[in-house]
């Protein structure tokens, strides 16, 4: 016997340079390289062609009576991007089979990981045996066996094995896992990507809960296979109890189908079903679902209507919808897109909580949007579905008045280069909006002696074109004094078409308002602005390590009066949201759109401040007030909406406004916001604001109040709260609740509570929830669940109406 040994006590740079040798040796002779998995179960999957092993041990022996290479001590093989870790390693050049042994560890190329004492296995992978193995995948799903075969490249058999996607405890290692699934045989196709389980228990917090004959799960590794989703229950009060049943189609990487049916208690069978499709540069997908109704008369409503399926009686019980999706990238500078929901009625999605499609409001829209560094391109078509549970019989009804935006476009530019020194921005914006049906707020009938009147939307067509640019550039003075001045000018043109109807609502109004109605078919307006803004931002820095900075702040914007303001001639569209507070102090226009133009000469003057102290504590503040300084307040002037009225801008000096926030280090944070009469310094709008994130209890509170505005229709005061709490049981598991109060209907508007358990592999969550109608006071109650095992599936409700505090 002819022996080549090398002493383990040579320096580690020398057994490397023999271990290269006695390689070369035996590339010469013909002994073929393994090629290491890229996972469990692909493990016949080739290395890269071309591929350089590096191995490095402190002992190296061949034999060549036996066929034998064996290297000992520290033994690392470094091949195509795997790696081989052990004790010792036997490659037989005969049998063609290399067996590692010792604290075995096989690292692939895409992080699976497998350990093992002891290893047997092919030169090429595709078969072999496996004593006391554990395997980790990439996505940290564990296998262990008290052993494992491979045949045929594609099988990995685990005998009397372990499956579980909880990671191992560190503080006890030998402590069950949240769940696990125990199994007498354990499949691992490679090639149809599948895990079978043979005589399974499954396992929950170390006790057996559930004896499995056989049952099938997609390889972890795998993201999409064909196969049943996880089903999920659902209670409503007016569906019933609910079984949700999906079906996933996996027809091409880069396509699928999911067919889904729901049995409810109360209504029969719903069927949906979505396609999916991606492109290199996008993706797009269709959804339809449908149920003919066993019971449509289960909504009807206290008045005796039926408000999700038309008339009490209605003999036509089928509903259903059809909706698509789609983004994609012409460019890297452009992308085109469209969301689009077509239903029978107005609240199907909504009723039968249709996914992506369920949203109170949901926008339909087809869109071009462009971006490039700060210039900004957006055109898109718009509908609004107001998905609501209330007849367009009723006056309380908004989705017949929705209306087509046909089209909206908004244009942003801002050079690269300064212009004289200071920056200039562009905007366009152009609407066209059509309404097939009169959006007024009268009551019904008409009565002159309510001064409820507005009209917030015209039936008809109508369109704008507007065009703005400002300039303004900063000075610093030796004193710290920042000077900004600036000039803006825009200009619109308008059209109206409006129904005769319309013009008769119009006239309605100027009559009860004492206004002119000169309401005009085109028009041409434009509106030049000045201002100066003047900031002194003072630092005082304390002994105890706190800063502060006291910032007065003050701005003059000169103008001209706005034209058309004084009678009802200006539809108005996109300005209806009028909020005056400490956010909207600075605004050179306070309008929130661009159907108005705020005109006349103001002032807006006020105080912000902002500490910081050594404990990480913050605190921030603005106060101030707004004076009209001359010309015409566009506030004052009634337009077709009231938009300025109890606005707090609408005297030539304006409610006092202010804020005040602090947030901590420790996860609390608050803040107070008002707006106070300019003379008694009366409470007109509040908000507060507080929440506190911890362990092991989170906080929230939320109180509103808006005074009185009989022009909107609310003849009273308006006070809710809304309080949440989460408190954690235990280290995994938490109670939650939620409720808002209507303080001046003295009713509890929605409610609801729940319990959860989370850890990383497993979540439980249970919730029960209320809401009340304000006007019939009725009551709709969902009661949800959920089991999510990782990498098994997900079981319970779809979604929960519950909004849970983290």
């Amino acid at each position: 016997m002819r022996e080549a040994f090398l002493p383990s006590n040579r320096q580690a740079n020398l057994a490397r340079l023999y271990a290269a040798s006695a390689l070369a040796c035996l590339l010469a002779c013909g002994v073929p390289l393994p090629s290491f998995a890229q996972d469990v179960g692909n493990m016949a999957t080739k290395v890269p062609s071309g591929s350089q092993m590096l191995l490095a041990a402190d002992t190296l022996e061949y034999n060549n009576d036996n066929q034998t290479v064996t290297a000992i001590g520290g033994v690392q093989i470094d091949y195509g991007g795997n790696r081989l870790v052990a004790q010792k390693v036997v490659y037989n050049r005969n049998t063609k089979r290399m067996v590692a042994s010792g604290n075995v560890e096989i690292v692939n190329s895409d992080g699976t990981k497998i350990n093992s004492q002891h290893i047997d296995i092919t030169d090429d992978f595709a078969d072999g045996f496996v004593n006391a193995l554990r395997v980790e995948t990439v996505d940290k799903a564990y296998f262990a066996a008290e052993s494992a075969e491979r045949m045929g490249g594609v099988l990995t058999t685990f005998h009397n094995g372990v499956y579980t996607a909880c990671e191992p405890c560190e503080d006890k290692p030998d402590k069950a896992p949240t769940w696990r699934v125990k199994a007498r045989k354990i499949i691992w196709n490679g090639e149809k990507k599948t895990v079978r389980f043979e005589n399974a228990n499954f396992e929950f917090f170390g006790f057996p809960l559930a004896y499995l004959p056989a049952f099938e799960i997609a390889d972890p590794t795998v993201k999409r296979k064909s196969g049943f989703l996880i089903p999920s229950v659902n209670y409503n009060s007016h569906l019933g109890y609910s079984v949700k049943i999906p079906y996933y189609f996996a027809l091409s990487p880069t396509y699928d189908l999911t067919v889904t049916g729901s049995g409810y208690t109360k209504q029969g069978f719903l069927g949906e079903a979505e396609w999916r499709q991606r492109f290199n540069n996008g993706e797009y997908s269709l959804k339809i679902a449908g149920i003919q109704q066993r019971n449509p008369d289960a909504f009807i409503d206290s008045a005796g209507r039926n408000v999700s399926s038309g008339a009490a009686g209605d003999p036509n019980k089928f509903r259903g919808m059809m909706g698509t999706q789609g983004q994609f990238a012409i460019n890297e500078r452009w992308d085109f897109g469209w969301d689009v929901l077509l239903q029978t009625d107005k609240n199907f999605a909504s009723t039968y909580n249709i996914g992506k499609y369920n949203a109170a409001v949901h926008q339909s829209s087809v869109y071009l949007t462009g971006l490039n560094g700060r210039n900004y391109f957006d055109v898109r078509a718009m509908h609004f579905d107001v998905q609501e549970n209330t007849l367009n019989s009723n006056p309380a009804a908004r989705s017949g008045q929705q209306p087509w935006v046909l089209p909206s476009l908004d244009y942003a530019y801002i050079p690269d280069v300064s212009v004289a020194g200071g920056q200039l921005s562009l905007n366009v914006n152009t609407r066209i909006i059509r309404r097939d049906d009169l959006d007024e707020a009268f009551n019904v009938p008409y009565n002159s002696a309510t001064p409820v009147q507005r009209v917030r939307g015209i039936e008809g067509e109508s369109g704008r074109l507007t065009a703005e640019t400002e300039w303004k550039r900063s000075f610093v003075t030796d004193g710290g004094l920042v000077l900004t001045p600036l000039l803006a000018l825009q200009g619109d043109v308008d059209y109206l078409n409006a129904s005769s109807g319309s013009l008769d609502a119009i006239n309605h109004m100027a009559t009860n308002l004492g206004e002119q109605d000169d309401m005009r078919s085109s028009f041409a307006r434009f509106m030049a602005t000045a201002g100066l803004e003047m900031r002194w931002p003072v630092l005082f820095s304390m002994a105890g390590g706190s800063s502060h900075v006291f910032e007065p702040m003050a701005q003059v914007f000169m103008r001209p009066n706005e034209q058309y303001v004084g009678g009802l001639s200006v539809p108005n569209e996109d300005a209806q949201s009028m909020v005056f507070d400490a956010t909207t102090l600075f605004e050179r226009d306070k309008f929130s759109g661009y159907d108005r133009v705020e005109g006349g000469s103001r002032a807006n003057v006020g105080l912000r401040y902002s500490g910081s102290y050594i404990n990480g504590w913050g605190t921030n503040a603005i106060f101030g007030q707004s004076y009209q300084l001359g010309g015409e307040n566009s506030f004052a002037a009634p337009d077709l909406v009231n938009v300025g009225a109890y606005s707090g801008l609408q005297n030539t000096t304006s409610d006092y406004v202010g804020l005040f926030g602090i947030n901590s280090p420790n996860g609390f944070a608050a803040s107070v916001s008002g707006r106070f009469d300019e003379q008694s310094f009366e409470i007109r709008r509040a908000e507060f604001k507080a929440a506190y994130s911890g362990l092991p209890v989170s906080l929230s509170a939320k109180y509103a109040f808006i005074q009185a505005q009989p022009l909107y229709g609310f003849t009273t005061d308006r006070h809710e709260v809304t309080l949440g709490a989460s408190t954690h049981l235990a280290q995994n598991w938490r109670v939650f609740g939620t409720g808002t109060y209507d303080l001046q209907e003295g009713l509890l508007v929605k409610d609801g509570v729940g319990f959860a358990y989370n850890d990383s592999c497993f979540t439980y969550l249970m919730t029960y929830s209320q809401s009340r109608d304000l006007n019939t006071r009725e009551v709709t109650q969902s009661i949800g669940f959920n089991l999510s095992f990782r990498t098994l599936g997900d079981f319970g409700s779809s979604t929960n109406a519950v909004n849970t505090i983290q």
